[in-house]
């Protein structure tokens, strides 16, 4: 067996390989191209190869070209890989052999790979998230014009019909003016490419079982539960609902000595996107009356933002059962006679913006 450690990069990577006696074979740096890759793996010769790679941001080309080619193939976790970080000498040609040793002697820290439809489905509820950020990010600075002129905005949304008529009839200086009318014809734009992203969102996933199992938890709509299916996937590679919260980030940290054990705010390790539509899922699920009493409860002892944590890992927890039986969780099952599209518009708002 060879065992082949690859430290990716988007132009050149570097490629190790060791024997079974944790020998080095080759140490080389190459363009990151398939038939220099290639090549390098054939100069192994007839003996059977394993490849490990760190998670990045080019990840996934480079996995499905070595699946589709028969190749055992590991990605390692960049944040658990203590043999490469800590190190004295960090470089290229030192963590490709780094990983390539961790993978000889089974001591890789691996990562889950996400196979390709899950990686699209990622590719859509990220896409929308971004658009919804930066739409957020220009109506910021339409409030913060308004404020900087001393213009009063009297009503809840700005960008309503109220709203629009009151920025349609303002005239101010000429810098600003240009200013307030771009912001605005590009707040128009990007929400015509949130409301086409909507569409992909509830073409791709309106009749996906686990967003059946999802939409009666308060909170969660079409768009948070495309993304918690469309971010964890595979439910069954958490063992437990804690595993799950880890994941995402929504657990506290702990230091623990003997009988001394600290814990503090969550860790905000893990997924971003599930513990940010969590979070926005349990700002609207408060009219529940169970979740409304936790986020009361929390919040007295630790105030509203860390309430708001509990209620968003609790909304987790939920979805992790939901998940794993066709009947959803308990708390809040499914009805088999409601379709999914009505079950979308009977829950509470959520990231959909509404």
């Amino acid at each position: 067996m060879v065992y082949i450690g690859i430290d990716l990069h988007r132009k050149r990577s570097q490629v190790a390989a060791l024997d079974d006696q944790g020998e080095l074979l080759f140490n080389r740096r190459v363009p990151t191209r398939p038939a220099e890759l290639f090549e390098v793996l054939a100069s192994t010769g007839e003996a059977p190869v394993e490849v490990v790679f760190e998670a990045t941001f080019v990840w996934g080309w480079l996995a499905d070209l070595l699946a589709d080619a028969g190749i055992p193939t590991h990605m390692a976790h960049p944040l658990a890989t203590k043999a490469i970080s800590s190190g004295r000498v960090k470089n290229d040609s030192v963590d490709a052999k780094t990983l390539a040793h961790l993978l000889r002697t089974n001591l890789l820290p691996e990562a889950w790979l996400a196979p390709p439809p899950a990686r699209e489905a990622r590719r859509l509820v990220r896409m929308r998230a971004a658009l919804v950020r930066i739409r957020a990010r220009l109506k910021n600075q339409v409030h913060a014009m308004l404020a900087e002129h001393g213009v009063a905005v009297e009503m809840s949304d700005l960008f309503g019909s109220s709203g629009r008529r009151l920025l349609s009839e303002l005239r101010l200086p000429p810098i600003s003016q240009q200013r307030l009318e771009a912001c605005l014809r590009l707040i128009d734009r990007v929400s015509e490419e949130v409301a086409l992203a909507d569409q992909h969102v509830k073409t791709l996933f309106a009749r996906d079982p686990l967003v059946e199992r999802l939409l009666p938890i308060p909170g969660i709509g079409i768009t948070i539960a495309a993304t918690i299916v469309a971010e964890v996937w595979d439910v069954s590679r958490f063992s437990t609902s804690d595993q799950l919260c880890s994941w995402a980030g929504l657990a506290p940290s702990e230091h623990t000595s003997a009988d001394n054990v600290r814990r503090g705010h969550i860790s905000k390790q893990g997924s971003r996107w599930v513990r940010w539509v969590m979070v926005e899922a349990a700002t609207h699920a408060l009219r529940d009356p169970e979740l409304r009493q936790l986020f009361l409860r929390v919040a007295k002892r630790r105030g509203v933002k860390i309430a708001r944590v509990a209620v968003a890992r609790r909304l987790l927890t939920l979805a992790y059962y939901a998940l794993r039986s066709e009947n959803g969780c308990r708390s809040y099952p499914v009805n088999p006679t409601s379709t999914v599209e009505a079950r979308s518009l009977a829950v509470m708002a959520s990231a959909d913006g509404r």
